[in-house]
C-alpha cells in the first residue's frame, strides 16, 4: 500500500489537513506500506516558500513521517507538457480563449440551461464548435480543454471508505452531459489540478488515494484520464470534511483553526487527533 498527502503551500495547514494527512499516514503504516508527501505548487502566484516550510514542520510535529523524497509539482512542468502534447496529437484537446465571463454569458442565453459539474460550470462547447483546435503545435497562451465527446468512455473505480463505499460506474453519456470539456491546462499554470494529480499519483505509484469528500465528484475526471493514458487506477477513500461550529468546511483562510495556532496555545499532537475524531497515535 502506498498513500500520500498532497497539500498546497498557499496558507497554513488546518484541522482538515491534519485529518486527511493522519488518515493516509496511519492507513499506510498499519498495512506496512509507504506514506509519501507531495507539494502541489503549480499555482506559483499563490505558493510561498514559508508555507511549504510550515507544512514540513507541522507534519513532523504531528508525528507523521514520510518515505522518500518530497515530490514538488513545480519541478514536473515538462512532464505535464509532454502529456499534453500527446493528447493534442491524439486530437483529444482543443484551445479555448473563453474567460469565465464569456462562459457565464453563453450559458445564460435563453436556449441554454445553467448546469454545474465537478469542474464548475459545464462548458458550453464554444471554442470546440468554433473550430479553435488546429493541427500541429499547441497554442502557447490558450487554455487547453479535454474534448469530452472524443475522450469519454465508460469507467469505474472502487471506493473503500464508508462515505461512498462500493464500486462506482460512470457512463460515457454521463461524462459528456454532466462533466463536459474540463480544463487540462490553464494559461497561467501550464497544467491543471486534474492532469497533475493523475500523473503524479502514477509517478509515485500511489495505490490508495485518501482525500476529502469535496473531491469525490472530480474522481470521474481522474479515472477517465487514467484510462485514456493507460495508467493504473488507485482505490479511493473520500472522507468526511472537518467543519467549524456553523457546519462550514474549513479553508486556509480559517487561521483560527490552523495547526500552528493550536501548537502555540499548548495543544499536543494527540489533542489534534482527538479534535478531528481520531485515536491517539500509537506510532
Amino acid at each position: 500500500m502506498i498513500t500520500r498527502f498532497a497539500p498546497s503551500p498557499t496558507g497554513p495547514l488546518h484541522l482538515g489537513h491534519a485529518y486527511s494527512a493522519i488518515l493516509a499516514h496511519d492507513m499506510a503504516r498499519k498495512a506496512g506500506g509507504r506514506f509519501l508527501l507531495r507539494i502541489e505548487d503549480i499555482d506559483q502566484s499563490r505558493a510561498r516558500p514559508h508555507w511549504e516550510d510550515q507544512i514540513y514542520d507541522d507534519l513532523r510535529w504531528l508525528g507523521l513521517s514520510w518515505d522518500g523524497p518530497v515530490l514538488r509539482q513545480s519541478e514536473r512542468l515538462n512532464i505535464y507538457r509532454e502529456v499534453l502534447d500527446i493528447l493534442w496529437q491524439r486530437d483529444l484537446l482543443f484551445a479555448c480563449s473563453c474567460t469565465r465571463r464569456d462562459i457565464e454569458a453563453a450559458i445564460s442565453a435563453p436556449q441554454e440551461g445553467v448546469s454545474y459539474g465537478p469542474d464548475g460550470l459545464i462548458y458550453p462547447r464554444t471554442c470546440r464548435e468554433s473550430g479553435a483546435r488546429k493541427p500541429g503545435q499547441i497554442l502557447p497562451d490558450a487554455a487547453l480543454r479535454l474534448n469530452m465527446a472524443r475522450a469519454a468512455q465508460d469507467i469505474a473505480f472502487e471506493e473503500i471508505c464508508e462515505l461512498h463505499r462500493g464500486t462506482h460506474r460512470i457512463s460515457r453519456t454521463d461524462l459528456i452531459a454532466k462533466v463536459g470539456d474540463v480544463v487540462l491546462a490553464r494559461r497561467d499554470m501550464g497544467t491543471s489540478y486534474h492532469l497533475a494529480v493523475v500523473l503524479d499519483d502514477a509517478a509515485q505509484g500511489i495505490t490508495h488515494v485518501t482525500r476529502g469528500a469535496d473531491l469525490f465528484e472530480a474522481t470521474q475526471i481522474h479515472v477517465l484520464l487514467q484510462k485514456t493514458l493507460e495508467l493504473p487506477t488507485p482505490a479511493y477513500c473520500h472522507h468526511d470534511l472537518i467543519r467549524d461550529g456553523n457546519g462550514k468546511r474549513l479553508a486556509k483562510r480559517d487561521d483560527a483553526r490552523a495547526i500552528a495556532k493550536y501548537r502555540a496555545d499548548g495543544a499536543s499532537p494527540d489533542d489534534i487527533r482527538r479534535m478531528v475524531g481520531l485515536h491517539p497515535s500509537s506510532w
